[in-house]
């Protein structure tokens, strides 16, 4: 065993978390992603018959599992650079639960005859060095982008709220289920130390999160 006092332990420490993220990379990109807890769509009958109320519902639901791989990129780009065991543990638990939102998102969108974007590994790749920047800054600022992320996720979910047709109860199941969740992690990430971001750094994420949005929409 390695002591953690010896030249070189810290690198091989962090090594092993590249390769782990690497790993993660991988799966999350490639491979299908199985949740661990229920769909919250399990129990509710399907009622969409319309196909472009379907249409339009899969492409949502394509943003949002684009979103979600974002997600896990961000976390697992934070992670590998935190400071703290504290730190990387919140934020590899809050990927855990995002990755409940990939898998149900991945089957509404295969339940609507869409399809995902082709561009995931594009927007895994991008998030996951801005997650690795911001977890240069350190930790606090690292939360405190966990919390501001989140924030504007769940006016995304509830944007994407107003948009469903009334009627797409199982797709609306999840968003909701999906934006709770998301609250939570900003919850947390601001009780955990979490910094409030300057406005520019507010709006850049904001833009940027627009054009992934818009993209996923139709590629």
């Amino acid at each position: 065993m390695n002591d953690p006092k010896l030249p070189g332990s810290r690198s091989l420490r962090i090594t092993d978390r590249l390769l782990i993220a690497l790993d993660q990379a991988a799966r999350t990109v490639l491979a299908e992603s199985h949740p661990a807890r229920p769909n919250p769509a399990e129990n509710i009958p399907e009622t969409l018959d319309q196909p472009a109320e379907r249409k339009h519902a899969a492409a949502l639901m394509r943003i949002n599992h684009s979103g979600e791989i974002a997600a896990q990129a961000l976390y697992q780009g934070q992670a590998l650079v935190a400071s703290s065991a504290a730190t990387r543990e919140s934020l590899m638990e809050a990927a855990g639960e995002e990755n409940d939102h990939l898998a149900w998102c991945a089957q509404r969108v295969r339940e609507l005859d869409g399809r995902l974007s082709v561009l995931n590994p594009l927007w895994y790749a991008g998030s996951f060095a801005i997650g690795a920047l911001a977890g240069l800054a350190g930790d606090r600022t690292s939360l405190g982008f966990v919390a501001e992320t989140e924030r504007q996720v769940v006016e995304h979910l509830d944007g994407h709220l107003q948009q469903l047709s009334k009627k797409d109860a199982r797709t609306r199941a999840i968003i909701q289920q999906m934006s709770a969740d998301e609250e939570h992690h900003g919850r947390n990430a601001v009780s955990a130390g979490g910094a409030a971001l300057p406005f520019f750094a507010r709006t850049l994420m904001k833009l940027t999160a627009r054009v992934m949005t818009r993209t996923a929409y139709w590629v």
